[in-house]
C-alpha cells in the first residue's frame, strides 16, 4: 500500500462521535497523538496551538460547568465571530448532515424539543472521558486561528490511527468565558474550540451515519 493511500484511509475512517465509552485513553497515546499532530505546518513556523487535556474528574467538572453555561441561558460570548451565514451549497450541505444526525437517533424534523436535547449533547462532550481544547494567541488573529485548524486535522487523524475516536467542536467555543475559568487558559489566548475523544460506542445509531464529500470536480478551479 502506497502511503496516499494509507492517508486517505484514514482520512475516510475519521468520523464525528457523538457517542463514547467511559475508558479512558491512556496518557502515552495522546502524547503521540500530539507528538504527530505537531508536525502540521503553521506560518512562520509559529505553532500558535496550545492544547488544555482534560482527564477524570477535571473532564466532569468541565462538562458540568458547560452543561450549566448552555442549558441555564447564558448568552454565547465566542472569542471570534460565528460565520454570518450558510447559503447555497454550504446550507444544503449543513441541513443534509443535520437531517442524517436526527434520522440516525430517530428525532422527527418537527421535534424541537428533541433536537434541543440533542444539541445539548455537545455540552456533555457527548460523554467522551476527554476533552482537548485548541487556543492560539490573540495577536495572531485569523492566521493563527487557520495554523490551528491544521493542527485540528491532524490530531483527529492521528487519533484515528491510533483506534481513537473524536469530534472537533465549534460548540464549546461559545461559552469562551467558562472555558477559560475552567481550564486557566490566558485572556490573551483565543479560545477556538474542542475536541472530544476516547473509544466510540461502536453500537450507538449515532456513530452508524457518515457525511457527504463533494467530488473533486466541485472544488477545482482549472486555470491555464
Amino acid at each position: 500500500m502506497t502511503q496516499i493511500d494509507s492517508l486517505t484511509d484514514i482520512l475516510k475512517a475519521r468520523y464525528s462521535c457523538r457517542a463514547f465509552l467511559p475508558d479512558p485513553v491512556p496518557d502515552d497515546v495522546i502524547t503521540r497523538i500530539i507528538s504527530t499532530a505537531r508536525h502540521v505546518p503553521s506560518w512562520c513556523n509559529a505553532q500558535p496551538w496550545q492544547v488544555s487535556i482534560t482527564k477524570g474528574e477535571a473532564t466532569e467538572r468541565f462538562r458540568t460547568a458547560m452543561m450549566q453555561a448552555a442549558s441555564g441561558g447564558a448568552p454565547p460570548k465566542p472569542d471570534m465571530d460565528w460565520p454570518k451565514s450558510y447559503s447555497g451549497v454550504y446550507n444544503d450541505r449543513r441541513r443534509t448532515c443535520g437531517f442524517q444526525l436526527y434520522d440516525a437517533v430517530s428525532i422527527d424534523k418537527s421535534d424541537r424539543a428533541g433536537r434541543t436535547a440533542q444539541m445539548l449533547r455537545n455540552y456533555a462532550l457527548f460523554d467522551a472521558p476527554h476533552v482537548a481544547i485548541i487556543s492560539a494567541p490573540a495577536e495572531l488573529g485569523p492566521y493563527g486561528a487557520m495554523d490551528c485548524g491544521g493542527f485540528v486535522t491532524a490530531f483527529t487523524l492521528a487519533a484515528t490511527a491510533l483506534g481513537v475516536a473524536t469530534i472537533a467542536q465549534a460548540a464549546i467555543a461559545a461559552y469562551a468565558p467558562v472555558v477559560r475559568a475552567q481550564l486557566d487558559i490566558a485572556d490573551d489566548r483565543l479560545i477556538l474550540c474542542a475536541i472530544s475523544f476516547g473509544y466510540a460506542d461502536a453500537r450507538a445509531p449515532i456513530n452508524q451515519f457518515r457525511t457527504e464529500r463533494a467530488a473533486p470536480s466541485d472544488i477545482i478551479d482549472w486555470k491555464s
